[in-house]
């Protein structure tokens, strides 16, 4: 597999920083996830049958190890892990970094080949480098939530981590930053030498709202909630069928309106003057939405689906999550995939991004806490019997 010859240590928690390890795991790489001796808080975090899902997806293609990293003998073995590693993942503050001697700047002397990733809700400098956050809030204070949801209505958050899996995606591009730094480029270019990155997960939301962001700075004015419509582009919305579903819309170019209001059997709005371009039709989005809501209204989701797939227009059904389920694009790509288990057959999302030569695999979902202290320490580091005995009885693992 691509990443077979590399090894991440992840000394991560929960469920954000953690997701940069497991891409470097499903594309081969040794992926070692250090956790505590009580283990990490996400494997107490089980739904109605009493499982941790979310750590068996989060920490899978990884090895399980115990490790005390407030003890000095516990930061000893790190430190042994380190020297034979590539990529360090971890989520810690300001504070904590210099605590468990993680600081970036005495890592690169000490590892000067090691790509170091850290990701926290605010980043490790600043005023805010040692306040506790979370993706939740890094949605809140980026103006994501302020924008999102109806005018009338409270802000929404987002029902998924959005905050922790867009910090994790950059903090993979952090990491395949620093390895190609490392690895392909000359040594007076800088190659040879690891990487040091501080990643803030409300650094991608910011990027989600730039244009907002760039448009308050110009104007003075914040443009607020808008629901599911676009302050700066129409049609863009949600509109309910006959047959009590969803359908989302968006058509911002005119060739898109043109063949929109063709397949409604309205061709003749395209020479309306409300409608013939983008600025008229959001000074006019009220009567252009009552228009294309009337037509679909009196149609299921399918047949509009249909419609307007015919006619090249970009609509699709709002499907929920058994719908997803049963996407005949998302099997036919593999998007989804099934993966057996113990205690059943689980249904999730295939490892990202899809390669037809050399496609990454679930070989096993998160082990159990210390699964491989053996392998890891006893097989990779080396360390005998008698120093596996002192560290288990010190609970250093």
């Amino acid at each position: 597999m691509m990443l077979a010859n590399l090894t991440v240590i992840d000394i991560a928690t929960l469920g954000a920083a953690p997701q940069i390890a497991t891409f470097f795991g499903d594309f081969g790489a040794r992926v070692i996830k250090v956790e505590h001796p009580r283990g990490d808080a996400l494997r107490r975090l089980v739904d109605r049958t009493g499982v941790a899902l979310q750590w068996q997806l989060t920490n899978r293609n990884k090895q399980c190890v115990t490790l005390d990293l407030t003890q000095a003998r516990g930061r000893e073995l790190l430190e042994r892990m380190l020297g034979r590693s590539d990529v360090l993942v971890c989520a810690l503050s300001r504070a904590r970094l210099a605590r468990w001697a993680l600081d970036p700047a005495e890592l690169r002397t000490r590892h000067p080949r090691l790509v170091v990733v850290n990701l926290t809700a605010y980043g490790s400098d600043g005023p805010w480098g040692d306040r506790p956050g979370s993706g939740t809030l890094a949605e809140a204070m980026s103006g994501l939530a302020a924008l999102t949801g109806p005018a009338d209505r409270p802000p929404t958050l987002s029902p998924v981590g959005l905050g922790d899996t867009l910090g994790a995606l950059q903090g993979i591009i952090a990491a395949l930053l620093g390895l190609y730094a490392r690895d392909a480029r000359r040594s007076d270019e800088g190659g040879g030498r690891g990487g040091l990155f501080d990643v803030a997960m409300y650094e991608p939301l910011l990027a989600l709202v730039a244009q907002r962001l760039a448009t308050t700075a110009r104007d003075g004015v914040d443009p607020g909630r808008h629901g599911n419509r676009f302050p700066t582009m129409a049609p863009r919305n949600v509109y309910p069928t006959a047959d009590q579903g969803w359908v989302a819309l968006t058509a911002g170019t005119d060739d898109l309106v043109k063949r929109l209001f063709a397949a409604i059997g309205r061709p003749e709005l395209i020479g309306d003057p409300r409608f013939r371009d983008n600025r008229a039709r959001v000074a006019h989005v009220e009567e252009l939405d009552e228009i294309i809501g009337g037509w679909i209204a009196a149609r299921t989701a399918d047949e509009t689906v249909r419609a307007f797939n015919a006619a090249g227009v970009s609509l699709s059904a709002v499907d929920d999550l058994k719908a997803v389920l049963r996407n005949p694009q998302f099997r036919a790509r593999g998007s989804l995939i099934d993966v057996d288990t113990a205690g059943g057959t689980i249904t999730t999302t295939a490892p990202l991004p899809r390669s037809a030569e050399e496609p990454g695999e679930i070989r096993f979902l998160g082990r159990d806490l210390g699964a491989d202290n053996q392998a890891v320490y006893a097989d990779w580091l080396g360390l005998s019997e008698a120093e596996l005995d002192a560290c288990r009885a010190a609970r250093v693992i």
